[in-house]
């Protein structure tokens, strides 16, 4: 039986990889911040040499944008030194390491959805981490598989604490406020599922590098937000606004939507339109609450 580990088991894509993997046959083990602290090279080696993986996931990220304007150090200790700990145990243990990143290494200047050879341009402390790590995984591994992805939900986010886009949509729904979204920022939301899936398919085909996994269909923020709420049959007072209107601390690249050309090319399935997702995440969500 193969074996499987998972660093970040917790988030919202590391629960839905533990059930992708398992269902695919493997022996899992899934370690959250509390079990195994990544920053500690020494903890990271012996955690993978106990369990003796055939392939190590790392769902772990350090992913407060804006806090890490004021805190590039704590951002960069997680989102790339502690990749380079992992890199290294795989290493040692002739593990393959699959690895997520972010679009957000992009400076979102093209207009037109990223592939995986245009050079990345980070616009702030969390995208330069995010790129180092990235960096890490390939200076240690010939054989990494770094997957870029784009506005993640699943539903682990309903026991995070920070939640995903459509819970911050529903519950500012309930509060019955004028709700506000950019709608001069595009991006690729991607259905943690999903992600999960085409992640095991890459694996199972030995690819290795970098590959975008979005969600398949560029759309702003605020489009994203209208169809959440028609699919979930609300219709609270939603007006778009813009980056000269909501400034945040850190800047964010206006398009920075994933091709998933370079993963169709592999083989490896198309994703769905993105209202089959929501409709799914919806579905599956009211069993929940």
């Amino acid at each position: 039986m193969k074996r499987a580990v998972i660093f970040g088991c917790a988030g919202q894509l590391g629960v839905e990889l533990e059930r992708e993997f398992r269902q695919r046959g493997y022996e899992v083990a899934g370690w959250d911040r509390k079990q195994v602290d990544i920053t500690s090279a020494e903890a990271v080696e012996n955690a993978v040499a106990r369990f003796n993986p055939d392939v190590v996931l790392n769902a772990a990220a350090y992913n407060q944008v804006d806090v890490a304007e004021s805190e590039p150090a704590a951002a960069f200790q997680v989102n790339a030194l502690a990749v380079r700990n992992i890199a290294l145990a795989c290493r040692q243990n002739g593990a393959r390491l699959v690895h997520y990143s972010t679009d957000y290494v992009f400076d979102g200047a093209a207009g037109r959805p990223y592939v995986e050879t245009d050079p990345p341009h980070p616009l702030g402390a969390y995208a330069v981490s995010k790129l180092a790590g990235e960096y890490y995984a390939k200076a240690y591994l010939d054989d990494a598989l770094i997957v870029r992805t784009s506005g993640v939900f699943g539903l682990g986010g309903l026991q995070t604490a920070r939640g995903n886009f459509i819970e911050l949509m529903l519950r500012l729904a309930r509060e019955g406020k004028t709700i506000r979204v950019v709608e001069d920022h595009t991006g690729s939301p991607t259905y943690a599922p999903l992600l999960a899936a085409r992640t095991a398919d890459l694996l199972e085909r030995g690819i290795s590098g970098v590959i975008h996994v979005g969600g398949g269909a560029p759309i702003t923020w605020f489009e994203f937000a209208r169809m959440i709420f028609a699919e979930a049959g609300l219709q609270p007072d939603l007006r778009p606004t813009n980056d000269r209107e909501y400034r945040t601390p850190a800047r964010r690249p206006k398009y920075s939507a994933l091709s998933n050309e370079r993963m169709e090319s592999l083989g490896v399935a198309p994703m769905p339109p993105l209202e089959t997702a929501v409709r799914s995440y919806l579905q599956l969500r009211s069993r929940m609450v």
